[in-house]
């Protein structure tokens, strides 16, 4: 490893001029050799600019053993693959394999293009126009990968109607399975020796391994998480059971679809999908209206369908009076066969929803726009993991920029059931003591008094006109945010954006591109964001990032661990909220020529005894609370 990673070693003969060695890389290179060599988990955090990718590439190319490499994003999955992964086989493993596995839904169905091809199911000329597109390129495409039709937009219905997700799948009965995208996709993972996915898939075929239904991935005998602080709520997900208005819809809107296609299925059948979306309204409509996130325990299922019984039996009625009607057909195409299956599972997964009490999940509701989801969420994910994952396999290696608190791990290893791992917090690359300062205003209110409000858009105010915009302000709450966007776009001359007047990218790009623009953000904004350079100069957070204490799954994890006698506020509060912080803090210095302002308004950190955590578990920046100092800092030369 020295050899490649040292002064002097191959990726700095490799590599274009400017580049300089870096200790930690080197150092991580070396521990992720050391776990593959002798079959033992590893935990490293760290921090950007470490050049992490390579030290984990590169052992485990060494290691000759299939790996799975696992990220958080999908974006992140195309930077390996289309920019690390070629720089390692240019330069160091020209005959390496390496395949990238997304979700099924992100590729095109060939025999669906073939089927609709002529058929009256498109809508206007929009989508006519889109489809004439799409059929193109599908003679062309190597990949069938949604990222090549740019000319597409994210929320087109069209492309629910043409991919290729497991819900419509005939498998091998399709015309198309031999020249399948995803039978494609297949073939390559199985004859590569690195397999790129990003951390649902990972967890989608974990769960699906769980509980004997196959798998998606290939045999492999070691896994790297890239991003490994996202591991519990992403595992939470798939080892849970979700309902909504939206899948019922889209196996209704599936059903008419496959028997115009098939043109299988008499005026009966048209009734059954009618019936059933006219008992998905009711069923639906019936749940408690608020917006957001609510508790669905026993004695509120309970008292639900004591209440309306009527509409659940409906509901479950109508669902198997779909799969009956299906059977029934003298003749049945497999297209059919799939809906009915599904209609099965959904009425399998609602009566687990409703009727069941199993004590590690909790049961909550959330109303989201038009969307009403019902969800089954394991409390404790750690001894699933425990068994499926780090028990199965010998070599697990965890990364991120934010593991640890206050140094240590055991946080992360308490949640995720990681008993025995070497454990290591690499010095960072950044000289966080020159290039940033931690600003905390003397003088604001508790951040839970009414005047804070009025007060924080003043010291926000404040701040961007010493940093000339530049700035990202990240908040732990939708209203706040709200609130304060108001009162500070009345204050100043910069750009203000506001998180969900665009989507995502397209914002992100507009802060981006605009001189002195300013973008108010909740957590979506909070990681996975990188804007080098003196375009973004100042993150101010608003509140230590606490999670809502009243959400269902919160609530749950800390009643859990006070019935064993734990002290949930030290053992799982304040260590998501310290990771949480340094996820935030963590979008403003990512080059060595990178400098800035962190403020943070919650003078919590410094008033409460458990600030001292926060504080520790951040890097030394330099740290004030003169307003002056941050003038100061801002003038003086780069």
């Amino acid at each position: 490893m020295a050899d490649v990673f040292g002064p002097g070693g191959m990726i700095e003969r490799c590599m274009p001029a400017g580049y300089e060695h870096r200790r930690s890389q080197l150092c991580m290179a070396e521990l992720v050799e050391e776990a593959f060599h002798k079959k033992r988990h590893l935990l490293v955090e760290a921090g950007t600019g470490t050049g992490k990718t390579l030290a984990y590439l590169i052992p485990a190319i060494r290691s000759g053993r299939r790996v799975v490499i696992s990220t958080a994003t999908k974006s992140l999955q195309e930077q390996l693959f289309t920019k690390d992964v070629p720089f390692v086989q240019k330069h160091f493993a020209p005959e390496l394999k390496v395949a990238v596995m997304k979700g099924r839904s992100n590729f095109l169905c060939r025999q669906k293009v073939y089927q609709m091809q002529g058929r009256p199911i498109l809508k206007g000329m929009e989508e006519l126009d889109w489809f004439a597109q799409i059929r193109d390129w599908e003679r062309l495409t190597e990949t069938g990968d949604r990222t090549e039709l740019t000319f597409l937009p994210d929320e087109a219905e069209l492309w629910s109607k043409l991919d290729a997700r497991r819900e419509t799948c005939t498998g091998q009965k399709c015309e198309q399975f031999e020249r399948c995208f995803i039978t494609a996709m297949h073939r390559r993972a199985a004859d590569a020796d690195l397999i790129i996915v990003n951390h649902h898939l990972f967890f989608a075929d974990l769960a699906l391994r769980q509980d004997d239904f196959g798998s998606i991935l290939p045999e492999y005998s070691a896994v790297i998480f890239d991003e490994a602080h996202e591991i519990e709520d992403v595992a939470s997900d798939y080892f849970g059971r979700q309902i909504s208005n939206y899948r019922f819809e889209e196996l209704a809107r599936d059903a008419e679809q496959a028997m115009r296609i098939t043109q299988q299925g008499k005026a009966s059948l048209l009734r059954r999908v009618t019936r059933l979306r006219e008992k998905v309204h009711e069923f639906f409509n019936l749940l408690p209206p608020q917006e957001g996130r609510s508790s669905l325990e026993p004695g509120s299922r309970a008292a639900f369908l004591e209440g309306y019984r009527s509409s659940y039996d409906g509901l479950m009625g109508a669902l198997q009076a779909l799969v009956s009607e299906i059977a029934a057909l003298p003749s049945k195409p497999e297209e059919l066969l799939v809906v009915a299956r599904r209609a099965a599972e959904l009425r399998a997964e609602t009566a687990f929803l409703f009727e069941s009490n199993e004590k590690n999940y909790v049961y909550w509701l959330e109303r989201r726009g038009k969307g009403v989801f019902v969800a089954a969420t394991p409390i404790d994910v750690s001894s699933i993991l425990r068994e499926q994952l780090f028990d199965a396999f010998d070599t697990i290696v965890m990364t991120s920029a934010t593991l640890a608190v206050s140094g240590r791990f055991d946080f992360l290893k308490q949640r995720l059931g990681i008993q025995v791992a070497q454990e290591s917090v690499l010095p960072h690359e950044f000289d966080y003591g020159r290039q940033a300062l931690l600003y905390i205003p003397a003088g604001l209110p508790d951040v839970r008094d009414a005047a804070f409000v009025p007060k924080a858009a003043e010291e926000i105010s404040r701040l961007l006109k010493l940093t000339d915009g530049r700035a990202f302000c990240l908040f732990t709450s939708y209203t706040q945010m709200n609130q304060i966007f108001e009162l500070v776009r009345a204050r100043v001359r910069f750009p203000v954006l506001l998180q969900g007047t665009a989507p995502r990218m397209a914002l992100l790009e507009r802060f981006r591109a605009t001189p002195g623009a300013v973008l108010f953000a909740t957590s979506s904004f909070w990681q996975g964001v990188d804007v080098p350079g003196e375009q973004l100069s100042c993150v101010i957070i608003d509140r230590l990032p606490f999670a809502v204490p009243t959400d269902p799954v919160v609530a749950a994890r800390v009643r859990m661990l006070t019935e064993e006698g734990r002290n949930a506020f030290a053992e799982y509060q304040i260590p998501e909220a310290v990771l949480a912080l340094k996820q935030g803090f963590g979008r403003l210095i990512r080059a060595r020529t990178d400098r800035g302002v962190l403020a943070i308004l919650d003078n919590r950190i410094q008033r409460m005894r458990y600030g001292k955590i926060f504080i520790e578990s951040l890097p030394e920046y330099s740290l004030t609370r003169d307003i002056a100092e941050v003038q100061r800092f801002m003038k003086a030369p780069s």
